[in-house]
């Protein structure tokens, strides 16, 4: 047929030319807007989320056309941050738009020119909650209509405590969070408190257990008769009733865990599943002994089977019977690589018998000999309730790891069991098919199973399964979710891949390995009771249950609906910021606010409510950002923007006196602390606060200052202390406070003499100098050493040389005493200290000749007064004393002191380690030198000016020296290698006066308060301090004390004082300070057969290059005077101490640095010897021996074998020779552990590894490379003593009484796992001899 025209079909081609053009003009139109809008101007915002601290420092950036409506822009910000369009606001960022705080209108048309967006520049935004609310987030629900929406999402995730919507925050309809309330499914969960999905798991397969459910609810607790916190049916019964009725989503197993005597670290233990269903269904047969429910385990769960042995020759059969609660199933039979693919083959498995044969043959009672038989297992009897256990673990012996299979084991949802069971044994109706049905449904058949995962050698179970009417849920961790047959079918095994090693890397985790099932009879399978058909005791227990999760309820509704917020306020009194939490309705007013702080702060008896006010606070900057005028009865939710979880701000109670009036703090505003300087008095003012904005130039801001302080503002000089070390003077008059670097809070030093210094350069000028001592002083507290007429019997005569000396001498009393001939204590340095000692007694007989009044006599430190005592703050004289400078000591002044440390460290062990290693020790603060030019600086610097530290100016062209001494020594000297002190350049502030400090620092003791730059280096302080403590600066030490109380010296001498702050304690002690070279060593006594082994006698000084003879010989006096030991210095050794443990024996030649390597906070054993010394080489070996006696249970001491080498035949002869046991029968083990080695005479036999079949004691498993190896010997003929229970338990105590006293830990059991255990008496036994 011809079509006709009408109908004339249009050919392919042209339709798709048309389509094609179609295309084109679309994508010409969107080319024209697109140019079009390029040719329009944009506008850039930069919008800052400020609703929650995790969002705070997130910011979102919009270029959008200038003609784009406010209504677009909330559209658009609220898909790039992922809240619901409505509930939040924007509000102007800018600085220049401080003042405009109204938010913008998201419904508004206009434009963003026309709503003040300036194109071309950044228009800052903060987006805020909207009338106290925070934003709601978005859902996917909320954008039903834009499968988009998800992707869009890239703002803050959701905030905790809030699902959804975070208007449940603030609403009045606020009934439950989403979290609490009960799943969809109707079923509740089970938190996991850690490590207790295994116990979670057995839970909800007894909850789903109808039989079990309704016996433990007939079950009636009498509260007369046993405590309900410690009964563990009645907390079962508990956790049952709240499955069952309650809303909430998951409940907590604490209750239950607590009734079972276990603590919260028993939640971190992780157990078999099996293994506690075993042991809690023991627990609850005895709780329910004398009770309807006393054979209720056995009645459900227990089975019945007969293990027989019959003769294959006369065919008699030898039989038991045996009763069982489960049934293990083996998963992969033993040495098979193939698993059983079935419950059904390893059932049949199970019963399987074996023949026993050959050397295995059974003694036939009637044939009267040994025969052939087979030997099995038949069930004559299977439980209400059959538990399979598929043993899924095993221990591979070529590896010598413990597994887990993960092979696939099927399991059906009907078992049938007749083919299992012995018919002809026993008749019994138990032969019908035996199934599970642990679902409500009658007819159907389902399988409670249990998928456990195994994370360690314990093991993890984590979920359970379960079916029922409407479908299958999962209960896991807290959650439920739905699940299919398919997610079931996973539970019966089978690698993806090759692992299968018992590790965290298994890959499966839900293999089942515990199945329940019920015997499916329509007579006996009963249903759940429902709430109606509860008993009376249960029903009044699920009213109690129901009455305390309301009185939750409504707890939770206060605390979601409690404001809580920082709190400070600065004590009118006392002068102390205190802190605190202020805790307040959302609807509270203000001025209720203010009393609940008010009282919280305790100020009813300081101060009437009326002179108090809460105020915005910045904490961190110390900044008040506004107060609250007129509005005393908003609610504290409107006026912190919500209830959130955690603020940007925090709240000051600020106070007043009744005669003044509270200042207003308007947002917007600045806060400057003003200190005024006298340059005339050199003193820094205690701050004034005034309020500036930033928009106000440096000439309207030396107006308003002038107006608070009353100074001219002509010749006002203002300088701003931006940051640390940045000191700016304002000098541009027209030059706005935010261009000059003003911030929210400021701090500025204002001056307005009509002195010449303002000609000055500022870094050159009176008012630099000023400010930079201000910033760089502290105030630190020093404990002077108490002063007794025998801690110090000679004293040195401080003495200054050089030509400033005298103006020390002019204002120290000397600590005088008679110079006589002194011995120098370092045998190393004899040679050396000779020569010096002579310079110094020459340098002083010329001192003595020039001037007689510096003559010294003996005076105690009682009648040295501080040098401020005796002068007038306002004489010119007095600068002398705050800035002296330490001339060069040449080697002619230096005296050789008599050592005399060993009086003051007779009870000390403190650590010499200098804890201001941990600071920035070479930085440039300690290596910046203030001018050498001399200071005229005051001496009136009082409490305002000791602030935070601050860099000085370093000296151009000047050498910045370091000192060396730590590169070979692990401290600094006092002196260098010339002799010449290490002080010598600096001029530094110092100013020392008598404190009186709190009760009971001590009687005898003072304390100095001083006022130091912290610049100074530790050396010049320790001189400044030498006419107030008594001797020279080489003769005590500086301890740090930190908040613990604990001291650590300071012993780097080129170091400042940079990381001391204000308020610092410092404790000088008596003793000779370490010079270059020389090391604080502890010395231990190593008492090897006392139950403490190491005893701390002293501490000492070593010094490199010394030999350890030499060491002994100074040690010796120091031993006699300190701790009474008269020793010859043949009769004790110095050893090597690593913790307990001793180590190498140092030979008397042995060099320190060279020999033996030494640290700064090196510990020695000194071990008193009984006889001669044996040690006279380093190829010999010293070990400890101890003999083991078992049949007398007992080992005996100590005894020390030195080998001439390695070989173990030759430890064996030494043994032989002072055991006296027969060479052949000797058999040795090392000891373990720490020093020394205890271990209890129960375990020592058979727990150590006794006889090592090696040659030599190097090598493994002895690995004895080193002197001090602990060996345990017995001879292998003797018995072993056979204890009694009576004596074993005896024997227990004993021991654990030992070994706790010597700090080792008690086991009796070499199992690593922890045993579960479950105590009926609600707490464990604490007697260690129970494990």
């Amino acid at each position: 047929m011809v079509p006709g025209e009408e109908n004339q079909l249009v050919p392919k081609e042209d339709v798709f030319w048309r389509c094609r053009q179609n295309i084109f003009d679309e994508m010409k139109k969107k080319f024209l807007q697109i140019e079009n809008a390029a040719e329009e101007p944009r506008v850039l915002c930069i919008i800052q989320d400020i609703t929650n601290s995790k969002t705070v420092n997130e910011r979102i950036t919009l270029n959008l056309p200038a003609s784009t409506p406010l209504r677009k822009l909330f559209e658009d910000v609220a898909n790039k941050v992922g809240y619901i369009n409505g509930t939040f606001d924007l509000v102007w960022g800018n600085g220049i738009n401080t003042a405009d705080m109204a938010p913008l209108d998201h419904t508004s048309d206009k434009s963003l020119l026309d709503a003040n967006f300036e194109p071309g520049k950044k228009n800052f935004l903060h987006l805020t909650d909207k009338d106290g609310e925070q934003p709601q987030i978005m859902l996917e629900d909320s954008s039903a209509g834009d499968d988009s929406a998800h992707d869009r999402f890239i703002g803050p995730l959701p905030r905790e405590g809030s699902v959804g919507s975070t208007s449940d925050y603030v609403s009045q309809s606020y009934s439950y969070s989403s979290i609490l309330n009960k799943s969809e499914t109707g079923y509740v969960g089970l938190v996991n408190q850690a490590m207790t999905c295994y116990l979670n798991s057995l839970l909800q397969t007894l909850f789903m257990t109808p039989e079990f459910r309704n016996a433990l609810y007939k079950w009636e607790f009498e509260e007369s008769e046993e405590d309900p916190v410690t009964s563990i049916p009645y907390q079962l019964q508990r956790l049952f009733v709240l499955l069952q009725t309650s809303k909430k989503r998951a409940i907590e197993t604490t209750d239950v865990t607590r009734s079972f005597g276990w603590d919260s670290s028993e939640a971190w233990q992780q157990h078999d599943v099996q293994e506690l269903c075993r042991v809690m269904f023991d627990a609850l047969e005895q709780k329910w002994k004398q009770t309807e429910q006393a054979d209720l385990i056995n009645e459900l769960y227990q089975g019945k089977l007969k293990d027989y042995v019959r003769c294959l020759e006369c065919g008699y059969e030898g039989w038991r019977i045996d009763t069982y609660l489960d049934i293990p199933l083996v998963i992969r039979p033993y040495g098979s690589s193939q698993a059983f693919a079935s419950v059904e083959e390893a059932l049949h498995a199970f019963i399987q018998p074996e023949i026993l044969d050959g050397p295995n043959q059974y003694f036939c009672e009637r044939c009267k000999k040994k025969c052939d038989a087979r030997k099995g297992l038949r069930f004559l009897h299977f439980p209400y309730l059959l538990t399979l256990q598929l043993k899924r673990f095993d221990f591979d012996y070529t590896t010598m790891h413990r597994i887990k299979l993960n092979d696939r084991m099927t399991f059906p949802e009907e078992l049938d069991m007749s083919t299992f069971i012995d018919v002809e044994d026993e008749k019994s109706p138990q032969t019908e098919s035996c199934t599970d049905s642990g679902a409500e449904n009658e007819g159907s058949c389902h399988s409670d199973q249990m998928s456990n995962d195994f994370s360690n050698d314990d093991g993890v179970d984590e979920g359970i399964c379960l079916e029922s009417n409407s479908g299958t849920e999962k209960i896991s961790k807290p959650g439920l979710e739905k699940i299919t047959q398919e997610d079931i079918k996973k539970t019966h095994g089978g690698s993806s891949g090759s692992r299968g090693y018992y590790s965290s890397a298994f890959a499966s985790s839900t293999n089942a390995y515990m199945l329940i099932y019920r015997l499916k009879d329509p007579t006996r399978n009963a249903k759940f009771l429902e709430v109606d058909e509860y008993p009376e005791h249960i029903k009044n227990l699920v009213q109690r249950e129901r009455d305390l999760e309301e009185q939750e309820k409504r707890q939770r509704e206060i605390e979601r609906n409690t404001c809580k917020i920082k709190l400070f306020c600065l004590h009118p009194v006392k002068q102390v910021m205190m802190e605190n939490k202020l805790e307040v309705h959302k609807d509270k007013t203000l001025m209720e606010a203010v009393e609940i702080a008010y009282k919280m702060m305790d100020l009813e008896e300081v101060i009437p409510v009326d002179c108090c006010r809460l105020v915005k606070y910045d904490e961190f900057h110390d900044y008040l950002e506004r107060s609250y005028e007129g509005e005393e009865d908003t609610p504290m939710g409107l006026l912190l923007g919500g209830v959130k979880s955690t603020y940007m701000f925090d709240l000051l109670l600020e106070t007043r006196k009744p005669d003044q009036v509270f200042q207003s703090y308007k947002p917007g505003e600045v806060m400057v602390k003003v200190h005024v300087v006298d340059l005339k008095a050199e003193s820094v003012a205690a701050p004034i606060t005034v309020r500036a904005y930033l928009n106000q130039t440096v000439t309207e801001f030396k107006q308003l200052i002038s107006k608070a302080i009353h100074l001219p503002a002509e010749t006002m000089r203002i300088v701003l202390e931006r940051c640390y070390n940045d000191l700016r003077l304002l000098t541009v008059p027209s030059k706005t406070l935010k261009a000059e670097g003003f911030f929210r809070s400021n701090k500025v030093f204002v001056e307005s003499s009509e002195t010449l210094d303002y000609q000055m350069a500022f870094t050159d000028s009176h008012l630099w100098k000023l400010l930079d001592r201000h910033a760089n002083t502290i105030r630190l507290f020093v404990l002077l050493p108490e002063q007794s007429p025998g801690s110090y019997s000679k004293r040195t005569a401080y003495q200054k040389a050089g030509g400033d000396s005298g103006n020390v001498d002019d204002d120290c009393e000397r600590v005088k005493g008679p110079v006589g001939n002194l011995k120098s204590v370092e045998a190393i340095l004899e040679e050396s200290t000779e020569k010096l000692k002579s310079l110094s007694l020459q340098q002083q007989q010329d001192g003595d000749n020039g001037d007689s009044s510096k003559s010294t006599e003996t005076s105690d430190f009682e009648n040295i007064e501080s040098p401020l005592n005796e002068r007038d703050s306002s004489t010119s004289v007095d600068n002398r004393e705050l800035e002296q400078h330490l001339q060069t000591s040449d080697p002619e002044n230096l005296q050789s002191e008599e050592r005399s440390d060993s009086d003051v460290n007779n009870d000390r062990s403190t650590s010499s380690v200098d804890s201001d290693i941990l600071s920035s020790s070479h930085s440039s603060d300690t290596l910046c030198n203030a001018d050498n030019a001399q200071i005229p600086l005051a001496n009136g610097l009082d409490t305002h000016s000791i602030t935070s530290s601050r860099r000085t100016k370093a000296n151009e062209g000047k050498k910045e020296t370091w000192d060396t001494a730590e590169e070979d020594s692990g401290t600094d000297s006092e002196y260098d290698e010339s002799g010449k002190s290490r002080g010598e350049i600096q001029y530094m502030y110092f100013k020392a006066e008598p404190y009186a400090a709190d009760e009971g620092s001590g009687e005898g003791h003072k304390w100095l308060m001083v006022h130091v730059d912290k610049r100074i280096t530790l050396a010049a302080f320790k001189q400044h301090l030498e006419p107030f403590v008594g001797v020279l600066s080489s003769h005590f030490k500086v301890f740090r004390v930190y908040a613990s109380n604990q001291e650590f010296e300071s012993v780097r001498l080129n170091e400042t004082l940079s990381s001391f702050s204000d308020d610092n304690k410092i404790t000088i002690r008596l003793g000779r300070a370490l010079k270059k070279g020389e090391y604080r060593v502890k010395v231990y006594q190593l008492l090897v057969n006392e139950q403490e082994p190491c005893k701390f006698l002293l501490d000492a000084v070593f010094a490199k290059g010394m030999t350890v003879r030499q060491s002994k010989e100074e040690l010796i006096p120091q031993l006699r005077e300190q701790c009474g030991l008269e020793l010859s210095i043949d009769r004790f050794r110095l050893r090597k101490k690593t913790w307990k443990n001793p180590g190498t024996v140092f030979l008397d030649y042995h060099i320190y640095e060279e020999d033996i390597n030494i640290s700064s906070n090196w510990e020695v054993f000194l071990e008193v010897l009984d006889g001669v010394e044996r040690m006279k080489s380093m190829s010999q070996l010293a070990v400890l021996s101890r003999r083991w006696r078992p049949s007398e249970m007992k080992l005996d001491p100590f005894h020390e074998v030195v080998l001439e080498s390695s070989s173990v035949d030759e430890l064996r002869e030494k043994l032989c020779e002072i055991s006296g046991i027969p060479l052949d029968d000797i058999e040795f083990a090392k000891g373990r552990g720490t020093f020394p080695c205890d271990i209890s005479v129960l375990d020592i036999h058979q727990d150590l590894d006794w006889n090592p079949k090696v040659s030599t004691l190097n090598v493994w498993p002895l690995y004895i490379c080193d002197d001090g190896a602990v060996i345990f010997y017995r001879d292998k003929t003797e018995e072993l003593m056979e204890l009694t229970d009576e004596q074993r338990n005896e024997l227990m105590k004993k021991e654990s009484s030992r070994l706790q006293k010597t700090g080792h830990r008690v086991t009796y059991s070499p199992r690593k796992e922890k045993a579960l255990k479950i105590y009926l008496d609600g707490a464990p036994n604490k007697d260690l001899t129970q494990d």
